[in-house]
């Protein structure tokens, strides 16, 4: 395969100076989390998932879920204090993130947004999040991505 693109997400892991790997994949339209898991032979609940939603206000916020759960609206609503919580339309997760979906990653998005993790996310050994791009994972510690992002745990997966 090709070389792995340099994205705002990988400068932004090099300038904080992140030890991460670089996993490019064959991408295929809404394939999700099971086709990079497959590719990349790890466990789906590795692979974790970046998600672009807004609350009741139209305020934007990440949400980063196993790829092997979903996430419940409702209880991430009530856990952020908000009176709704709903995915983004695509075009408009585009336009907040800076990054194709499909290709969306927490890292060096296009605008500041509060980011929420399932808290077990941050117990695994390794992570795999999109790196920026279609088809392209970065594999670090969930640890170092918390240290990045700062994240605020959440605990609304449903399996």
């Amino acid at each position: 395969m090709s070389k792995a693109p340099s994205t705002q997400a990988t400068r932004l892991l090099k300038q904080a100076g992140v030890s991460y790997t670089e996993h490019l994949y064959r991408y295929e339209d809404k394939g999700g989390t099971a086709v990079s898991a497959r590719e990349l032979a790890v466990e789906e609940h590795a692979v974790i998932k970046t998600l672009v939603m807004e609350d009741d206000k139209g305020s934007p916020l990440i949400i980063l879920m196993h790829g092997d759960r979903e996430v419940s609206t409702k209880e991430l609503a009530r856990q952020i204090g908000a009176k709704a919580v709903q995915p983004c339309k695509p075009e408009v997760a585009n336009r907040h993130s800076g990054y194709l979906v499909g290709g969306t990653s927490p890292l060096g998005t296009k605008k500041a947004m509060p980011v929420y993790a399932e808290a077990s996310i941050l117990d695994l050994d390794r992570i795999y999040l999109n790196g920026g791009s279609r088809g392209f994972l970065v594999g670090l510690d969930p640890r170092d991505l918390d240290q990045v992002l700062r994240v605020n745990r959440v605990q609304v997966a449903i399996p």
